[in-house]
Parts: structure tokens; C-alpha cells; sequence
């Protein structure tokens, strides 16, 4: 049987991922007086999808941007983050952006790398006002890890947490947890008063741009929705999972930068492909896949493709501007690559491609408050499903969730877990797959699973016969590999539980995509159902498990 820690890890509130919501809301939730864990699978200092640094940060300075909220709040929806969200928490989240700036700029964040003004850049049509700051954020990671270690935050990394656990009445009180750092795992109980998820986006769902290399993806691919899968288990409400969402950028290189690229969206002949813009601008970008997500393809489909990224008309200041943004991105891999391989920008134009299926934007329903549908259960980050700001929605909520559980965990007391029967029945699991002595390994059934929402939950073609038959498919293959999946070493059980994460949330996927009997959006296209219904225009699509049962609808959306 696998190994249990003897401590129970007790704490105000536990954080799940130590990206940059969750280590936000460790610095937050410590300042409003909470005793404050972290569990990280990797390492906080470089791990999320943030890990290695961002360049773009929206958000409204008032004194930049004007006073009229509510247009500013109708120009922000037509860029990058788009009209599927909440607009309650949209407007919240603009309204507190620059009270994140600022405090990123007291951790020593270079907010303003360019002199004593914020600077505005990308992600941008003609003549609307711009709403990505550009900063320098390449050591974030390992600057919000300082600032929370500074304020007694307890940081556990190499644990991966698997399981929240809930009282009788669906209050969520602890999780269940998995040390990797030996190669023996140990399993590690943790108690909380509040608990918030912040695990990041959906990677390895689908195949990726080079689909022999399950890493090779445009997202961290350690964020696997796990937070989202174990949340669901639980009992709260997903939102919006079945309207895919793909990013883009170099093809078959799968790091992205998209507003980082100081160029045109142009066809071989270099043609623009949009209307935005004729000519290379660092101050507007090309927003044009941002409006027309599928346009990388569609032009494949019809002949009409390949779409380049063309920085041929840049001035060399534009250029090495351009090449430092690359930096402060994360994306010092396009630096290097161009380098090694002598590519002049001046004279090669770069192919862009769409990526991977992600849920990010799509996944937990929350209050204005950062509170899922569970009690005591809070969430931030990429793995929100009705509010979509990227690094701004991380932060921002991480802000807030943790103001919310630090709060909620003053007025309730612990709760018992240690024989908490899921306990027993996860550590039965974990038991078989490290003590099985001849079995499937985790890379074999992920990539199955990719297969099989390739084939039947896809982003071309959707029918109830496909949908069906792959939730027949993945429900065989949920049953094999719990049967089957063999790991050596406490790494490897890991990836085995985020592969069974992923196929739980791949049939919930699968089960809203069934149940949306219309096409919508650039990727949700039902050969059944060829027409929009205008009826679910303002609408969102939610599912939850409500006595073991799953239940769906249709909400409204706030507007």
C-alpha cells in the first residue's frame, strides 16, 4: 500500500497551483491575516503558464484611459478576451486591475520598462484605445514566490493534489495530495478552512501542432485541467467547456507571443489577410485572428492558405524592440531559434497556425466574489469559465478569491478529514498503479485520449453520433486505464492522475457538446444543427454532478 504522511498540512486557506493566481492570492490572503499553504506540482518559482515571463497585461488606468466605463468596457469585449464572460465580472475585473499593477510594481515587477509612463501596446483595432500594458515579466515567478515566502506563506512544492474533500453538505474542507519529490510517492493530507483552485488551463487534451510530442504545446503543459476535473468530482459547476478555444501563433513551433509579433497576418504573395492593418505597428499589433480566431484553418481548407506572419516592413528599432519583448514574454526559444538558424525577418516571413484545443476562459462558474458553487471553494486563474482576462484574470481574482476565503475562513472551524473516506478509496488507486507489476504507461492512454477527441469531440465537425460514440470510446478507455495504467515511480503516477483528469473533463466536454443542439463560434460546428439559435445568444451552457447524477443548463449570462 502507498505511504501516508503522518501530518495532516492545516491551514486557513490551501491554495492549489502556484501560478501567478495562486501565488497572488498567497500574498493576499497572508496580508488579510490568513495562515496561507501553497501546493504546487512543480515549482513556484517557474511554474504555470507564466512561468517564464509575459509581456501584455490589460487593464484601465483612468487617467490613460478616460472616464466612460461602460465604453471602455464595450472596446475591451471586441479584443483578445472576447463576449463569453460575464460582464459583472469583467467590469470587476477591469476596476482592479491597476490596484494589481501597482502592487506588482512594489514587488519589483517592471511595469514600466520603457521610462516613468505605462505604456500601451497590441492587441488593438484602429482607432480604439489600447488596454494590454506592455511590462517586462520575466521574473514574476520567482518574484511573487519572494513576496509570499516574506509573509509566511507555506510553499510545498513537487505535491500534486488530486482530491478535494467535502463534509456532508458539500462544504469543501481539505484535499488529498501526492508528494513526487522521492521517487516513492507519498500521499499528504490537507486541511483548510477555504481552499482555492488556480490550476491553470486543459493542455494535452488534443493533439498539439506536432502531435508525436505531447509537450510540445502553447500552454505549460503540466496544467492539465486538474482543478477543473477535481472540482466537477466534487460537485461544482462548469461552465462554458464545450465552446473550444484555440490560440495561435509560429506553426509547428508551439510558443506563442501573438501580440509579442510586430508584423502583418499576410497571405504567400504578402497580402494582408484582414482589414486592421497594411502596415507593420507595434502600437496596434494585427488583431486580426483575435476577431477572426479560425482564419489560420479556414485558409488551409479552402486553398486560399498559408497565413504569415510578414516583419519584413519593420524598421530595425521595431525589429530589436520586438526581439526584447520576445524576452520579457517567456518566449526566449523564438530568440534563440531565429538565431541559430540565421532567419532574417527583414527577408522570411513566419507561418502561423492555430494550436491545441484549450479551455482557457472555460471551466469553473464563480460569484463576483472568486466563490465557485461549492461552499468554502474559490477559484482564480486560467481555470475560470465565465471571465477571461489571461494574466490579468489571474491576478485580479487571485486578489480577490483570497480577500473572499480569508474573510470566509475567519467565521467557520476546521473539520475533520483524516478518515474522511475518499482517503481510503484514492489511495487504493494510487496503490494499484504503483504496485502493478505489468501495465500500460501514461503516454500510451494520453495519447488515446487525444485520438479520440480528435476524432469525435473535434473542432471541425460535431454530430450526436460522433459525440456519442466518443463518450462510448472514452468511457472504455476511463475503465482500461484504471485497470491498466502502471507508473514506476511517483512522476510517472502523476502523469497517470492527470491523464484520468483529462478524460473525466474530456466526457463532460463531450456530454455539453452533445447537449448544444446548434453551431456556434468558429470551432463548435454540429452537422445536425448547421444554425445558430439565436435563443442561447445571451446563455451559457453549465454541467454539474448533483448526487451523483450530471445536470445541465442553460444560464443566462450577466450582462
Amino acid at each position: 500500500m502507498i505511504k501516508r504522511r503522518a501530518e495532516v498540512v492545516q491551514s486557513d486557506v490551501l491554495i492549489i497551483g502556484g501560478g501567478i493566481g495562486g501565488m497572488q492570492a498567497a500574498i493576499t490572503a497572508a496580508d488579510e491575516g490568513a495562515s496561507v499553504v501553497v501546493a504546487e506540482k512543480a515549482d513556484t518559482r517557474r511554474s504555470g503558464s507564466g512561468a517564464t515571463g509575459n509581456d501584455h497585461f490589460m487593464c484601465y488606468i483612468p487617467s490613460y484611459h478616460g472616464e466612460d466605463f461602460d465604453a471602455i468596457i464595450a472596446e475591451v469585449t471586441d479584443t483578445l478576451v472576447g463576449p463569453l464572460q460575464d460582464l459583472d465580472l469583467l467590469r470587476l475585473m477591469m476596476q482592479r486591475s491597476f490596484e494589481v499593477v501597482q502592487k506588482w510594481e512594489s514587488y519589483g515587477i517592471n511595469m514600466r520598462p520603457f521610462g516613468d509612463d505605462y505604456v500601451f501596446l497590441g492587441h488593438a483595432m484602429p482607432g480604439r484605445r489600447r488596454y494590454h500594458l506592455k511590462y517586462d515579466g520575466k521574473m514574476q515567478k520567482p518574484l511573487l514566490t519572494k513576496e509570499a515566502k516574506k509573509r509566511g506563506v507555506r510553499i510545498i512544492n513537487k505535491t500534486v493534489i488530486n482530491e478535494l474533500l467535502t463534509d456532508g453538505k458539500g462544504r469543501v474542507i481539505g484535499a488529498i495530495g501526492i508528494c513526487t519529490d522521492e521517487d516513492e510517492p507519498e500521499v499528504v493530507i490537507f486541511q483548510a478552512k477555504a481552499v482555492i483552485i488556480s490550476t491553470g488551463n486543459a493542455s494535452r487534451m488534443y493533439p498539439s501542432t506536432n502531435p508525436a510530442y505531447l509537450f510540445n504545446q502553447a500552454d505549460c503543459p503540466a496544467t492539465t485541467g486538474s482543478g477543473h476535473a477535481m472540482a466537477y468530482r466534487a460537485g461544482a459547476r462548469l461552465v462554458n467547456i464545450d465552446l473550444p478555444y484555440l490560440h495561435a501563433g509560429p506553426k509547428y513551433f508551439a510558443r506563442c507571443g501573438k501580440a509579442t509579433w510586430i508584423g502583418v497576418l499576410t497571405d504567400y504573395y504578402g497580402h494582408p489577410v484582414g482589414p486592421f492593418v497594411n502596415k507593420p505597428t507595434k502600437e496596434l499589433g494585427d488583431a486580426t485572428s483575435d476577431i477572426w480566431q479560425g482564419v489560420f484553418q479556414e485558409k488551409m481548407e479552402n486553398g486560399t492558405g498559408p497565413v504569415f506572419m510578414n516583419c519584413s516592413e519593420n524598421n530595425p528599432e521595431d525589429t530589436e524592440f520586438m526581439m526584447h519583448a520576445f524576452l520579457s514574454e517567456g518566449d526566449s526559444s523564438i530568440v534563440d531559434y531565429l538565431d541559430q538558424y540565421h532567419i532574417d525577418l527583414d527577408k522570411s516571413m513566419i507561418e502561423f497556425g492555430t494550436y491545441d484545443y484549450a479551455l482557457c476562459g472555460r471551466g469553473l462558474d464563480i460569484q463576483l466574489s472568486g466563490q465557485t458553487s461549492l461552499e468554502g471553494l474559490y477559484a482564480c486563474g486560467d481555470v475560470l469559465g465565465n471571465v477571461r482576462g489571461d494574466i490579468t484574470s489571474a491576478a485580479v481574482f487571485g486578489v480577490i478569491s483570497a480577500e473572499s476565503a480569508a474573510r470566509y475562513a475567519k467565521t467557520v472551524d476546521f473539520e475533520a478529514v483524516s478518515e474522511h473516506p475518499l482517503i481510503d478509496e484514492s489511495m487504493a488507486l494510487y496503490s494499484d498503479i504503483i504496485e502493478r507489476k505489468n501495465g500500460a504507461y501514461w503516454k500510451e492512454a494520453n495519447s488515446m485520449l487525444q485520438q479520440i477527441m480528435k476524432d469525435y469531440v473535434g473542432v471541425k465537425v460535431r454530430s450526436k453520433t460522433l459525440l456519442k460514440s466518443g463518450l462510448k470510446y472514452l468511457g472504455d478507455l476511463k475503465k482500461y486505464c484504471r485497470e491498466q495504467l502502471k507508473a514506476n515511480n511517483a512522476h510517472e503516477l502523476m502523469r497517470s492522475l492527470e491523464v484520468l483528469d483529462l478524460i473525466e473533463l474530456a466526457e463532460a466536454i463531450a456530454i455539453t457538446s452533445e447537449n448544444r443542439k446548434e453551431s456556434r463560434g468558429a470551432y463548435h460546428h454540429r452537422t445536425d444543427y448547421t444554425y445558430t439559435n439565436p435563443l442561447l445568444d445571451n446563455k451559457f451552457q453549465t454541467i454539474e454532478r448533483k448526487n451523483g447524477e450530471v445536470v445541465l443548463n442553460f444560464r443566462d449570462k450577466i450582462r
